[in-house]
């Protein structure tokens, strides 16, 4: 089973171009540790939100509109990390131990997401329900 820990910050931790160092040595050790476990398959820290851009337009001509969020206050995506566990409580213990997100005094967030494997994307005949590909879905 493959997860994301997907890490947000709040805007004011956006303000340096990098975490501070003792950040930086915590997600370096933190990912050591995943490496050495055998679970760790990506890691990244993003740059801020200010030096990339969204697509939106409707009708098939997406339109890049640069740091379109510049205004919004709520968290932001500042980096994942993607596991290969053998269940979801795994995942969960992993995420626990996940150092803080921006260093002190900053507010961040961790959310932990289970991505689909190919097997859940196989083609389906037209009108076939698949509770693996729509758990939330009541047929």
């Amino acid at each position: 089973m493959r997860f994301m820990i997907l890490v947000r910050a709040a805007p004011q931790g956006e303000v340096g171009p990098v975490p501070e160092h003792r950040l930086r040595a915590a997600m370096a050790e933190f990912r050591e540790l995943l490496a050495r476990a055998g679970v760790l398959l990506d890691a990244s820290g993003l740059q801020a939100s200010r030096a990339g851009w969204q697509l939106r337009g409707a009708h098939g001509k997406p339109e890049a509109v640069q740091a379109a969020w510049a205004d919004d206050t709520g968290p932001r995506l500042a980096g994942y990390t993607v596991l290969q566990v053998r269940s979801r409580d795994e995942a969960l213990e992993w995420a626990r131990r996940f150092p803080a997100a921006q260093g002190e005094g900053v507010d961040a967030e961790v959310e932990v997401r289970q991505l689909y494997e190919l097997d859940d994307l196989a083609p389906h005949r037209v009108g076939e329900y698949s509770p693996s590909l729509w758990p939330g879905l009541r047929h």
